[in-house]
């Protein structure tokens, strides 16, 4: 397994003392442990380069050190076996120079007590774990007074006597800075722990409060798991395990007779309902008996789920208020395609899929491009002799291909809508979609009839779809009910595909629906229904008598001289392509 390093940067005192010149001579670090990292000789012996030339300033500077703080630079770096550690000369040059000379001075001259300096190493190095691998460059050895108020990691360091320290003075420090770490350490896990268990009981509460069990079974929960940091898995198992053990125990008490006990409920059910109320939609399956707290709208459904009382974005645990694994983005998207489902069905019966009637609904599980056959006819059997062969029937075949259109996009819900509380706009974007799509359709289907100035789209054999010369589906006379038996003669009439040399047979269908602008509807009702209009002059049955809803009105068609008719289409005629009146 390949060893992780990382870089890192750490403080370290250093030791010192002072030469008969008032130089200070530095003990910069010695091998062994260090902060809480572990030095080794070789890592040491290979850094002597990097001391040479290294900066001293008067004090730490976290945001970056300063000219006029500059007190002396390093050189002549020694490895010294006896300290197995590095040590270093110091110069006194900068602003900060005569600080450091007039302070080696004294440290010398003073046989009394001594203040508390000393220096301290700020090194960036490589680490694997707290093993030190490479020190990467040596940032600066700053003189400090009494480095121990520096932190955990910044310990004190007192001058010593003329000659170096001693490895008792190097032990003795060593000791004090592993109990100041083991300290540090030890109170940031007693308040981490503090933290996971006021997270747990907040956890352990909510879930009681949701499970609704007896409050004997929430009082053993509740021993079984107060004081302890536990994992939601485990309390939710205990909180089932616990549900079916009352349910057991309760069951024989289960009132027998007509009624029906329905099933809990969790919090998610509760806000679903909720939901789907706030919003106008049907509840789902085993939701219509739920009786949930009543939304008020959009804003407090955001603020229970996220907690996002200010309406900054973002998820606030300590601010919910609902304990479900449900998210709010998808509850949403649910109960929204909910309604755009809903509003299609709605308006379907409203008579807006106008187009369902004429044409036959596919289903494709692929988006490569289309092909549709229409299988060619069959002509009157051949006789057959007795004792003779079958011969091969002759079927033709007609080959038109399509590709797929994307139509679609995206409404935005906004932080500022659920801030504004604006549930009257969330309740429409779904229709307004369904509505949208259902324009697209009937604007894509009613092309086919009025595309390339009323003849359609251009077919495979060179001609458009409606052509009265080569496919024999155009009239342009008039709405009227000579011209309606007119188109109903021609559907009649329609050749059907058959193979090459064969007789074609006749479609022998009469047109059943009339399409039409809104501006002929009532025109087109007094033909096929004529009862509706003038029952006081009908002496007889009328032969072109239509059933309600043969008449379709298109709704992208305003040209009133626009009308087709259409066989049923059950039969799937298609031949060449639908006859038409007027202008198609």
């Amino acid at each position: 397994m390949q060893d992780t390093q990382t870089k890192q940067q750490v403080k370290l005192t250093a030791s010192a003392q002072v030469n008969e010149s008032g130089q200070f001579e530095i003990m910069a670090i010695s091998a062994g442990e260090g902060n809480g990292w572990q030095f080794g000789e070789q890592v040491l012996k290979d850094s002597l380069q990097l001391w040479d030339g290294a900066e001293c300033y008067i004090d730490h500077a976290w945001g970056g050190h300063s000219l006029r703080d500059l007190a002396g630079v390093c050189h002549q770096p020694l490895w010294d076996g006896d300290q197995c550690g590095v040590r270093l000369k110091l110069r006194p040059i900068g602003p900060s120079a005569g600080l450091l000379v007039e302070l080696g001075r004294q440290m010398l001259a003073e046989s009394g007590p001594r203040p508390e300096v000393g220096f301290s190493a700020d090194l960036l190095f490589s680490a694997n774990g707290r093993e030190v691998k490479a020190i990467l460059r040596v940032l600066s050895v700053d003189l400090v007074m009494d480095p121990a108020r520096g932190g955990a990691f910044l310990r004190a360091l007192n001058a010593c006597q003329p000659g170096y320290c001693q490895p008792e003075f190097h032990n003795k420090e060593k000791d004090r800075m592993t109990e100041t770490n083991q300290e540090s350490m030890q109170a940031l896990s007693e308040a981490a722990q503090e933290l996971k268990l006021a997270r747990c009981s907040s956890l352990l509460e909510a879930k009681l409060g949701e499970a609704r069990l007896p409050d004997a079974a929430s009082k053993r929960l509740r021993a079984q798991f107060s004081g302890m940091v536990f994992e939601k898995e485990s309390l939710e198992a205990a909180i089932e395990d616990t549900r079916q053990m009352v349910s057991e125990l309760t069951g024989g008490q289960v009132v027998q007779g007509v009624g029906q006990m329905s099933g809990m409920l969790s919090s998610e059910d509760q806000i679903n309902a909720a939901l789907h109320d706030l919003l106008g939609a049907a509840r789902p399956a085993g939701l219509e008996g739920a009786r949930p707290h009543r939304l008020s709208g959009i804003r407090e459904l955001y603020t229970l789920f996220t907690g996002d009382t200010s309406f900054v974005g973002g998820w606030h645990p300590e601010r919910t208020q609902l304990s479900t694994t449900a998210n709010l983005p998808g509850l949403l998207k649910n109960v929204m395609n909910k309604l755009v489902v809903e509003q299609w069905d709605e308006l379907g019966r409203a008579g807006y899929r106008w187009w369902e009637s004429v044409v036959a609904v596919e289903h494709f599980n692929s988006l490569h491009p289309l092909t549709g056959v229409l299988v060619g006819e069959v002509t009157l059997l051949p006789e057959v002799e007795e004792g003779a062969a079958y011969s091969e029937l002759a079927v033709a075949d007609s080959a038109e291909s399509g590709s797929w259109g994307k139509y679609g996009g995206y409404v935005a819900l906004t932080l500022e809508m659920f801030e504004r509380d604006e549930t009257h706009k969330l309740r429409q974007y779904p229709r307004k979609l369904a509505a949208s799509a259902l324009r697209r359709i009937s604007g894509l289907v009613s092309g086919v009839f009025t595309a390339n100035a009323g003849v359609g789209p251009e077919m495979k054999d060179g001609h458009n779809v409606f052509d009265p010369a080569n496919h024999g589906n155009l009239i342009t006379d008039a709405l009227s009910a000579d011209a309606w038996e007119k188109a109903s003669e021609s559907i009649y009439k329609q050749s059907m595909t058959a193979a090459n040399g064969a007789d074609a047979p006749k479609l022998a269908l009469d047109a059943r629906y009339l399409l039409v602008p809104r501006g002929l509807r009532l025109n087109a009702m007094q033909i096929l229904y004529p009862n509706f209009a003038h029952q006081s002059q009908i002496f007889s049955e009328n032969m072109q008598k239509g059933q309600p809803g043969d008449v379709i009105t298109v709704p992208e068609w305003t040209d009133t001289r626009i009308h087709h008719s259409q066989p049923p289409p059950r039969h799937r005629w298609l031949d060449q392509a639908p006859a038409r009146l007027d202008t198609i």
